[in-house]
């Protein structure tokens, strides 16, 4: 099992900056994949961006060149978003994806933080 806490949440202006933070616990070694996914009201959840544990990175084309996806550590995962726009308002969930021999892979989720872009 792995449990996930996300933080950084809050209001920004357009423009603005925030710093999502992701730290990871329980079975990290199992971990291959990261992401960050968000959702909009009344809008299906949607991928943002993701970091492999080798350091491979993919991101929507939506944030490329706003958004950052970042591991300083096995535990630790960011996302930098710079150039925030009303439409980035959404709860930010982070993701892990971790494999299990015999088993395939499990999906883990975060509880959420709300960014919302507003003046």
């Amino acid at each position: 099992q792995v449990h996930l806490v996300e933080s950084g949440g809050g209001l920004v202006q357009p423009g603005g900056s925030l710093r999502l933070s992701c730290v990871a616990s329980g079975d990290i070694a199992s971990i291959n994949t990261r992401g960050w996914y968000r959702q909009a009201p009344g809008k299906e959840r949607e991928l943002v961006a993701t970091i492999t544990n080798s350091g491979n990175t993919n991101a929507a084309d939506s944030v490329k060149g706003r958004f950052t996806i970042s591991r300083d550590s096995a535990k630790n995962m960011y996302l930098q978003m710079n150039s925030l726009r009303p439409e980035d308002t959404a709860v930010y969930y982070c993701h892990a994806r971790s494999y299990y021999p015999g088993s395939g892979y499990s999906d883990y989720w975060g509880q959420g933080t709300q960014v919302t872009v507003s003046s």
